[in-house]
C-alpha cells in the first residue's frame, strides 16, 4: 500500500529535520525567517513546520549564498523570481487569440508585444538586408583584443569570503 505524500505547500517538517534535509544550521533557518526570506507554517503552539516548497526555497537560498549574494540581494532575487513566475502564470491564462483583456486591466508590455500579429518573414529579411551590418575593421579588432584579455574566473571560484 502506497502512502500518499503531503501537498508540497503543507508544513510537515520540524526545524531540525528541515535544517538537516537542506544541510543548514537551525539558526540559519531562524535568521532567514527573521529576514523575511521564508515563512514556515506554525502549529497552534507556535512550532515551525516546513513544507517541501520551503525546503526548495532554502536550497535556492543556499545556491544564491554560494554565488556570493548577501541576504538583502537574495531577498530581491527571490522576489523577482516570484514576480516572474506570477507573470508567466498570468500570461498562460491570457487568451491571446481572441484578445479577452479587460480594458481597465494593466497588462505588462511583454504581454502586449506578444499579442501583435506575427511578422512576415520576407518583410523582416528585406528590412535586415537594408541595414548595413559592417563594422569598421579597427572596432572589430579592438573588440577581439579586449575579449582575449578578459579574465573569466572558473565556475565556483570567487574572492568573496563566505561564512
Amino acid at each position: 500500500m502506497r502512502v500518499p505524500e503531503p501537498a508540497s505547500d503543507r508544513g510537515v517538517y520540524g526545524i531540525s529535520t528541515a535544517a538537516e534535509l537542506v544541510g543548514m544550521g537551525v539558526q540559519n533557518l531562524r535568521l532567514y525567517e527573521a529576514r523575511g526570506l521564508l515563512e514556515p507554517d506554525r502549529t497552534e503552539g507556535g512550532t515551525r513546520r516546513y513544507s517541501a516548497d520551503d525546503l526548495d526555497r532554502l536550497r535556492r537560498i543556499s545556491v544564491l549564498l554560494g554565488a556570493g549574494l548577501n541576504l538583502a540581494g537574495i531577498a530581491m532575487v527571490l522576489d523577482l523570481e516570484a514576480e516572474n513566475t506570477a507573470l508567466r502564470a498570468r500570461k498562460r491564462r491570457t487568451t491571446v487569440a481572441d484578445n479577452r483583456i479587460d480594458p481597465g486591466e494593466e497588462v505588462p508590455e511583454a504581454d502586449l508585444l506578444e499579442q501583435r500579429a506575427p511578422l512576415d518573414p520576407d518583410a523582416v529579411a528585406d528590412t535586415l538586408a537594408a541595414v548595413p551590418l559592417d563594422a569598421p575593421a579597427d572596432l572589430v579588432d579592438e573588440a577581439d583584443r579586449l575579449e582575449q584579455q578578459a579574465v573569466v574566473p572558473d565556475e565556483g571560484e570567487d574572492d568573496y569570503p563566505h561564512a
